[in-house]
């Protein structure tokens, strides 16, 4: 009686559009004033140590990096560089949105940071080439789900802090494969719609000098990554402390070599990264305490009955687990997902021998795909705000590329070595 009072108050308070976190928060409330099984000291002392955790650090400086990288011009020369590399291709411009968005996605962790890098710059350079509004904004849209599987990816450093099994630089590794798959999928259906619709190429043709040139404008940005990922696997700093090394060396390159960050640019980036950082914390803080209880209350065993009662195979329940966290993806905001359902569910597959960064990034994966579901869609809604197109438009022109996700979803949940080659290359 009290996990349902639990449950039905939380999805309430959801429907009446209170913030997520507020929602868990007041439902633990109600939970606890009805006699649950966990008071209210249980509540406030789990609050407290769930927000005591070294690798949340990580997640305000990735995201203050990726803010002051922006402001900085380097989001302007990745662009200039996918340009050099394939804007001749046919679809060019779209092959260039993908592409720059793996690579913001590399500095910035975060898919609505990608999108609004990106979208602001190249949906209108796709307009003036003859691409429909509705394409290049749902186009974008979709390409900056990429800026949570590529690392440093912030929900990925969020199903650490849930499933304390998986370290943040396997995750990181395991994101690189899967990233580039989505990425590739992404760039070929660009490539198709070009080519069945008469979307010319850019009038640049690929030229080596000018492609050098724009790597080396570009390779302090290019630098982010390789510094990130080598200095946690050299042992040089854990991935906490690299989330502020990077957040250190995007201030200087924007300052000091691009000398493009202003006063009102660190200001900027400061005052949304703590709106942001703040909002995710209090779903870090109530989605913990919220997963305790209903492990408490005997949840995760009840779902891993219900689950092997459909099927004992494992292939089966990784299809049934994937179609749940799609559906939850269109309802759920990411964080909350992550921190809620990854204690419940990873342990379930766990038995049947799969990978906890395998499980991780395909989860990671799915749920990233809400981004651009409705009616949650927070990728939709950045880009319709960057182009004023109508939300509904938006949401006609997204299914293909919501397509091709899904099919690298299904490439990434069936072929464990597409995630596991590289950690299990370093864990040797």
């Amino acid at each position: 009686m009290h996990i349902f009072i639990l449950l039905a108050s939380f999805a309430v308070f959801v429907l009446l559009s209170v913030p997520i976190g507020v929602s868990i928060g007041m439902a633990l409330c109600l939970y606890a004033f009805t006699g649950g099984t966990m008071g209210m000291n249980f509540i406030s002392q789990s609050i407290f140590s769930s927000m005591n955790s070294f690798p949340l650090i990580a997640i305000p400086f990735f995201i203050l990096a990726g803010s002051l990288m922006e402001g900085g011009g380097l989001s302007k020369r990745l662009i200039n560089l996918s340009n050099s590399l394939v804007g001749h291709l046919t679809g060019g411009m779209g092959i260039v949105t993908v592409l720059t968005c793996i690579f913001f996605g590399a500095i910035s962790g975060s898919a609505l940071a990608t999108v609004a890098a990106v979208g602001t710059i190249l949906i209108p350079a796709m307009e003036e080439r003859g691409y429909s509004r509705s394409y290049a904004t749902a186009l974008t849209a979709a390409a900056g789900v990429l800026g949570t599987i590529i690392p440093p990816s912030i929900p990925m450093i969020m199903f650490c802090v849930a499933v304390p099994a998986a370290s943040p630089g396997h995750m990181f590794m395991g994101g690189i494969g899967p990233g580039l798959l989505a990425g590739s999928f992404l760039m070929i259906s660009a490539y198709y719609y070009a080519q069945k619709h008469g979307y010319k190429s850019t009038d640049i043709e690929f030229n080596i000098k000018k492609a050098t040139k724009s790597a080396i404008d570009a390779i302090w940005a290019l630098l982010v990554p390789f510094i990130i990922i080598g200095g946690i696997y050299g042992g040089v700093f854990s991935a906490t402390e690299a989330a502020v090394v990077a957040c250190v060396y995007g201030f200087i390159i924007g300052k000091f070599i691009y000398k493009e960050l202003s006063i009102k640019a660190v200001s900027k980036a400061l005052v949304s990264t703590s709106i942001t950082v703040s909002s995710i914390l209090i779903v870090v803080a109530t989605g913990s305490v919220l997963g305790k209880i209903l492990a408490v209350e005997g949840v995760p065993k009840m779902v891993e009955t219900a689950l092997t009662s459909w099927s004992s195979n494992v292939y089966v329940l990784l299809i049934i687990i994937n179609i749940i966290l799609l559906v939850v993806g269109c309802i759920m905001e990411n964080f909350t997902a992550i921190i809620i359902l990854s204690p419940i569910l990873y342990p379930i597959v766990a038995q049947y021998g799969v990978d906890v960064y395998h499980f991780g990034v395909m989860m990671i994966l799915n749920l990233s795909i809400g981004f651009i579901t409705p009616p949650i869609g927070s990728n939709l809604f950045v880009a319709c705000g960057i182009t004023g197109l109508k939300f509904e438009t938006l949401v006609k022109s997204i299914w293909p590329f919501l397509l091709v996700l899904i099919v690298a979803l299904i490439f990434v949940t069936y072929i464990p070595p597409i995630t596991l080659f590289l950690p299990n290359l370093f864990r040797m």
